[in-house]
């Protein structure tokens, strides 16, 4: 690809990341919402064997799907979201990174998602959902921001609902939130027969409480969960840390 080719596929305002990863780059838009270590952590997180296909919802720019293609030898990945404008930047990103034969963007909603694929079509589904309710400080409920951090455009109910319907049995669902709703979480999962497997908490230091947890389900397994050794992110706060 020729450097004016490159600099086609940037809009004005966007900037270009370099994601220190065989290479790969992403196209981020500062005015949006920009993905953070949470994507990056899900993505060490997940298990894709070779030859799955892989779904993963409200991708936002495409960095699950990017990501997971050069850390695992899966052979389909979707991204599914529902801004058309963040859709269509995800695609760019993977055109800029000659991804187009593994990585797909489709734009549409997560609540109509089995309509929009094949039921029990996916191996695997990711989600790095909004963590907040929908109520809970929200301003402005049509920013791009607002959608990726809080529950407008679609519940914890309908990603479960909808990834009961498009995982295989025994299919992986991976998702990455916040502890304090892993109660509601868990009793969602169980509610739609996606088993709790994995648990691994992220902290920001040792001595505080996690502030992030990964969860790996199972689609129709028996009950057993086995909780990892934590993820401790720094060794010590930077001087003048405030919790």
């Amino acid at each position: 690809m020729t450097s004016e080719t490159r600099a086609s596929l940037i809009k004005s305002g966007e900037r270009l990341d370099d994601l220190q990863l065989n290479g790969l780059e992403l196209i981020q838009d500062p005015n949006k919402f920009c993905f953070g270590v949470d994507a990056v952590f899900l993505s060490d997180f997940v298990r894709v064997k070779p030859g799955e296909t892989v779904l993963d919802m409200g991708t936002g720019n495409g960095i699950i799907p990017v990501l997971l293609s050069a850390k695992t030898q899966g052979k389909k990945f979707t991204g599914l979201e529902i801004q058309p404008d963040t859709a269509e930047m995800a695609r760019r990103s993977v055109r800029l990174n000659h991804l187009e034969e593994r990585i797909e963007i489709v734009t549409g909603d997560i609540k109509e998602a089995a309509e929009i694929f094949k039921p029990a079509f996916f191996d695997v589904i990711t989600t790095n959902p909004p963590y907040m309710p929908a109520e809970h400080g929200l301003r402005n409920p049509d920013s791009a921001r607002a959608i990726a951090r809080h529950e407008v455009m679609c519940s914890l109910d309908d990603i479960l609902r909808e990834s009961m319907r498009l995982l295989q049995d025994k299919g992986r669902f991976y998702m990455i939130h916040r502890p304090f709703r892993l109660t509601e979480i868990m009793i969602k999962m169980n509610q739609y027969k996606i088993e709790p497997k994995r648990i691994q908490f992220i902290y920001p230091y040792i001595d505080k409480e996690p502030a992030m947890v990964l969860i790996e389900g199972v689609r129709g397994a028996r009950s057993r969960v086995t909780v990892e050794p934590p993820i401790i992110i720094y060794d010590r706060p930077a001087e003048g840390y405030r919790q």
